[in-house]
């Protein structure tokens, strides 16, 4: 990226399916994972769908997508708003490193300021160094451990 072009993030919309795809199949490579098509498919509507807490926003440098992430709205037990679960974020690999990451998380921040949301929060892999690097400058890790059973 080219330091005097401007980023620009919006609202992922229906004609960016086909850029969001391919970030999303090397999001879910970056972390070994497939899923099926019809996952995938029903991911991107819900992005679409106003009635779904699920929002997905873009990061474009000239015109071109180069980083996604997703967040969905919820309810908790120990507040009176919602929270802002940071589900994903990805950015293109050629990009990583200058800032692109970094600006989508303060959009997430704006926007989940806009809705109320009390928090925003995310989890990521231990060994994910580079990325913790960035999140230690924006957020709090907690002390928190996660579980999980899949079913």
């Amino acid at each position: 990226m080219q330091n005097n072009t401007v980023l620009q993030i919006n609202d992922l919309s229906t004609s960016d399916y086909d850029a969001w795809l391919v970030l999303w199949q090397n999001y879910l490579r970056f972390y070994e994972t497939t899923l099926p098509l019809s996952t995938t498919q029903q991911t991107w509507q819900n992005i679409l769908d106003d009635n779904v807490a699920i929002y997905g926003f873009g990061a474009w440098n000239d015109n071109k997508l180069i980083g996604i992430t997703h967040v969905v709205l919820h309810p908790n037990t120990w507040n009176t708003t919602q929270c802002c679960y940071l589900e994903d974020l990805y950015v293109d690999d050629a990009i990583r490193g200058q800032g692109v990451g970094r600006q989508l998380i303060e959009y997430v921040y704006n926007f989940a300021n806009k809705k109320s949301c009390n928090r925003v929060y995310w989890v990521t892999q231990e060994n994910n160094t580079p990325a913790r690097a960035i999140y230690d400058t924006l957020a709090t890790q907690t002390d928190m451990v996660q579980y999980r059973k899949n079913l």
